[in-house]
Formats: C-alpha cells, sequence, structure tokens
C-alpha cells in the first residue's frame, strides 16, 4: 500500500540492535543526524561505517534516512564541491527580476540548461532590491562566467529581462545542511561496536 506521497511507507527503526552495548535509541538517531551533516564518509560502504559509528546496523542507517527523505527533512543528497580547487575561480550570482506569473517557467528554463549549478527564488526587497530569481554561474575567468550568462540569455530568451551579475569576491566554506548539535559533542561518547 502507497502513501499520500505515492511511496512505500517506511517502517520506523526496529529496536532490536546488533550492539555489545546497550543503545539508546533516539541517541543513536541523534548521533547519525549529526554525522550526516559532515557528509557521508569517502569510504566503500558509507552506511556501513555510519551504523557502526552509532551502533544501528546498516539496514537501519538506509530505513531512517528512507524515512527521513519520505517526510521531505532530507531533500536531496548532494556533493559539495569546492569550484576553487579544480580551477573554476571566477564565480557570479546572477539576480533576476522576473514577474511572479513566470518565475517557476523561467527557473526550470534556467535550470535545465546545465549551465547554471543552482538556482532559487527569493522574495524581493521592493524597489531597492526587485530581484526574485538567483542562479549562479561557474567558470576558470571571468570572460567565461559572461560568456555562460549570454548563452542562458540566449537560451532561455532573457536578453531584456533585467538582472544583475555579482561576482564573488571572496571564498567562505561549502557545507551542507546544519541540525541541531555539533558532531564535537558526541565525538566524545564511547563508540558502541569496537
Amino acid at each position: 500500500m502507497l502513501n499520500q506521497k505515492g511511496r512505500h511507507p517506511v517502517p520506523d527503526l526496529m529496536p532490536s540492535l546488533s550492539c555489545n552495548l546497550p543503545v539508546d535509541r533516539p541517541s543513536a538517531i541523534h548521533h547519525l543526524k549529526l554525522l550526516l551533516q559532515e557528509g557521508l564518509p569517502l569510504v566503500a560502504q558509507p552506511y556501513q561505517h555510519l551504523a557502526e559509528q552509532t551502533g544501528l546496523t546498516e539496514a537501519e542507517v538506509i530505513r531512517q534516512l528512507d524515512h527521513w527523505c519520505a517526510d521531505n527533512l532530507i531533500r536531496r543528497f548532494g556533493i559539495v564541491i569546492n569550484h576553487h580547487r579544480i580551477g573554476y575561480t571566477s564565480n557570479a550570482m546572477v539576480v533576476w527580476q522576473i514577474p511572479k506569473s513566470k518565475i517557476d517557467q523561467v527557473g526550470s528554463d534556467i535550470s535545465a540548461t546545465g549551465l547554471v549549478s543552482l538556482c532559487y527564488q527569493r522574495q524581493s526587497g521592493g524597489s531597492q532590491w526587485p530581484y526574485n530569481l538567483y542562479c549562479m554561474l561557474h567558470g576558470k575567468h571571468r570572460q567565461e562566467v559572461l560568456q555562460r550568462l549570454k548563452k542562458l540569455q540566449t537560451s532561455c530568451h532573457l536578453e531584456d529581462t533585467p538582472h544583475a551579475v555579482l561576482f564573488s569576491t571572496r571564498q567562505f566554506k561549502q557545507c551542507g545542511g546544519r541540525y541541531n548539535g555539533s558532531i564535537d559533542s558526541i565525538r566524545q561518547e564511547r563508540p558502541c561496536r569496537q
């Protein structure tokens, strides 16, 4: 039977855990959440690795992730690339002033070009900041970013659309989602499996 979202229901984790120490289930789930803030471990079996760190089984880790995805607590797994390390040192946020009635279509069109790393809608700030659609372009140099922008404008018919190009002046640390607590608070805890 499918749930309201058209997915098979995901059962909650079973209390039976193969661990030589008693496992506090809420703590194990909280520990898993904190570990995911650091990203998936770069090992051959990342879910097994997470299981070993939390006292859960690999199947339980996967079921919990499925549960969080079904509830939209996790919307996607993706890679965070340090563009500078791979030679893309010029980055620009392009902000657009798009009529509300067209914003979904224009956003989809921009994303479909493959020229941007992200595209999202934000509330405009009135006449001081009329922009409501944002996208990121990357290139090895400034001219390449401007060329990509020109190609984007042409392919999405945005040549006459009000916009601003905001080049990055410094790089900040990139990371995934942050929840509550910190990984440092659990590093002190005794691991369940040796």
